[in-house]
């Protein structure tokens, strides 16, 4: 199955989908739904970001495509990013830092997710 690197294109308002074997962009949707997904920002296009405040593409969801339409499960919890306020994505109501999930649904500038999977903070005493 194919993996891609998917983003939000400024220009074309869709979703990009660029494969990560060949670094072309094979496909634009309004809706896009993955499987096996990682959150990905990269530090450097967000450091640019923050110093030039201006967007660039800097984060973005890599996972196999899953060609299937049908609305996902009811479950679904909302993930945002603004690098302006974090350094990576996170849920949108705890502000707790992602890495994966099992499913993500791309749909009108808003990411949801099923099966994630957030980062724990560990502090010794």
């Amino acid at each position: 199955m194919k993996k891609f690197y998917t983003y939000y294109n400024l220009h074309k308002h869709l979703f990009s989908l660029k494969n990560l074997k060949t670094g072309r962009v094979e496909r634009r949707e309004n809706s896009v739904l993955l499987k096996n997904c990682t959150f990905k920002v990269s530090q450097k296009g967000r450091e640019r970001v923050l110093r030039e405040k201006r967007k660039n593409v800097h984060a973005g969801v890599v996972g196999e495509y899953v060609d299937s339409r049908k609305e996902l499960m009811e479950n679904m919890i909302e993930i945002t990013y603004n690098p302006y306020l974090y350094d990576s994505f996170v849920l949108k109501h705890s502000k707790r830092p992602v890495k994966k999930a099992e499913f993500v649904l791309l749909r009108n500038k808003q990411v949801f997710a099923v099966g994630v999977e957030w980062v724990i903070f560990i502090t010794r005493l």
